[in-house]
């Protein structure tokens, strides 16, 4: 072979390593979070009610009394009982779907799962039960859930201190 035909020849392209992944955009992520808090927080809430009475939920302090009015926060404190069975529920729940197939009733609407950053695989239980507990940073600092609107990967603050990421399905 000649120098002038080696020259013009293509080089050809390496296999690419790694599956191709996609990022869920913000807006799929928003619209599954929102429909997994009616899915998954209408029923949890109803047990609840049935478990620890109506007026026992309809009478105690919110979190905004809290905030807003410490002394009517007081008077009408919450059954610490039912909010930490309340959070327990919420966790078992979405944690377990997102072991089981990476997506929640919301996440499976929008086409979208959570994985392992990494690995793009199922992630471990450690990680998941860290994501959810991420949750309340994000919730707390409401910076935590925009952040996804600034990076290429869409991951959020939560994504981040577990090493997950949502990935369309």
């Amino acid at each position: 072979m000649r120098w002038r035909e080696i020259k013009h020849t293509k080089p050809k392209p390496k296999p690419k390593s790694g599956p191709t992944v996609t990022y869920a955009d913000f807006r799929t992520r928003a619209l599954a979070f929102v429909t997994d808090i009616f899915m998954i927080g209408i029923p949890i809430t109803l047990l609840i009610m049935i478990v620890f009475g109506h007026d026992q939920m309809m009478n105690s302090a919110g979190g905004m009394d809290v905030l807003m009015n410490p002394a009517e926060a007081q008077k009408h404190a919450p059954n610490p009982y039912a909010s930490l069975t309340q959070m327990l529920l919420y966790a078992v729940t979405f944690v377990l779907f997102w072991h089981k197939s990476g997506q929640t009733p919301g996440k499976k609407m929008m086409h979208i799962r959570v994985v392992d950053a990494a690995t793009f695989r199922t992630a471990s239980w450690g990680r998941l039960v860290l994501r959810f507990v991420g949750y309340f940073l994000s919730f707390i600092t409401l910076v935590g859930f925009f952040t996804g609107l600034f990076r290429r990967d869409g991951r959020a603050l939560h994504d981040l201190i577990s090493g997950t990421a949502v990935i369309n399905a």
